[in-house]
């Protein structure tokens, strides 16, 4: 077969029991601008959702409020059955307009999306569940709660958090098991460092949001854009192969609507970064990093 697959990427079995190709697919893209409402091009996002499965991937990343619900839509449209494909949603954010997120703790609410989340994907089990935000407005402890009586109740088969600390973890595996976190990741922001070694350490799912970033590194002349030129590969796609090297729990989502800019990202699971340009890389990141917080 002439593209590459993403399961070269390996695979991670997420709560110990739900395997998946460690490289997926991220699916806020594949609606209108600013997240809200449907796609410019509905004919090229069904187009790209389809073609998962031929490149090797079997795990997307979703959430009810992309859209709202028009990203679980398009992927029902797409690609149910879903065979071997794992579906991943969030709740607990509400949408008013575009690039509004408002997040809803309350435990009836979360209730309420779980079930509309089931009918949107069509399904009668959701494969992987995550709390988009701990609401600061109702107590952590209720929103756990509730998560537990969806995972005791077989509506959701595993739970996960996003943008949490490590304390907000340890918390929340006090109430449920904590299969997944999805905390924002890349090459140049190092903010959840802490969150990614407490997640490797007891075999947590780390999804990174936004992994190709690369920021400045990216420019003509850098490490990176002469690792790249080595490799006959784009920064962005060393950024990715940085990152699921970094850590074997490490589960990237990369999101587009253009099918050839997902065959871009597949290929990044076929590039064999050498340790030593991997730490190299590391200590770039790192310092800018560093640069971009002082």
């Amino acid at each position: 077969m002439a593209h590459t697959l993403a399961d070269k990427a390996g695979t991670f079995a997420i709560g110990g029991d739900l395997e998946v190709t460690r490289l997926g697919f991220g699916a806020m893209r594949v609606t209108g601008k600013g997240i809200w409402g449907e796609p410019a091009d509905r004919a090229g996002a069904l187009e790209t959702l389809a073609a998962l499965p031929d490149l090797g991937i079997d795990f997307i990343d979703t959430a009810d409020s992309y859209g709202p619900d028009v990203s679980e839509w398009l992927i029902k449209e797409a690609l149910h059955p879903y065979g071997n494909v794992k579906i991943a949603t969030k709740g607990g954010l509400a949408r008013t307009g575009p690039e509004i997120w408002l997040p809803v703790g309350r435990p009836e609410y979360l209730r309420q999306q779980v079930h509309k989340s089931l009918r949107n994907l069509g399904v009668e089990q959701i494969d992987l569940w995550q709390l988009h935000r701990i609401d600061a407005k109702v107590p952590a402890d209720e929103q756990f709660g509730a998560i537990k009586e969806f995972l005791d109740e077989g509506l959701i088969a595993h739970a996960g958090l996003s943008e949490v600390s490590v304390a907000d973890i340890e918390a929340a595996r006090k109430v449920f098991p904590v299969a997944t976190v999805q905390n924002r990741y890349n090459l140049v922001d190092r903010t959840s460092e802490d969150v990614l070694d407490y997640c490797t350490a007891n075999g947590i799912g780390f999804i990174p949001w936004f992994p190709l970033a690369a920021g400045d590194l990216a420019r003509p002349g850098s490490l990176l854009d002469e690792i790249a030129k080595k490799h006959d590969a784009a920064p962005s796609q060393i950024a990715l192969s940085w990152v699921l090297k970094k850590s074997p729990v490490m589960l990237p989502i990369p999101g587009t609507s253009k099918v050839a800019h997902l065959k871009e990202n597949v290929a990044a699971a076929d590039i064999a970064l050498s340790d030593a340009d991997f730490a190299a890389l590391d200590e770039e990141g790192k310092k800018a990093f560093a640069a971009k917080a002082a």
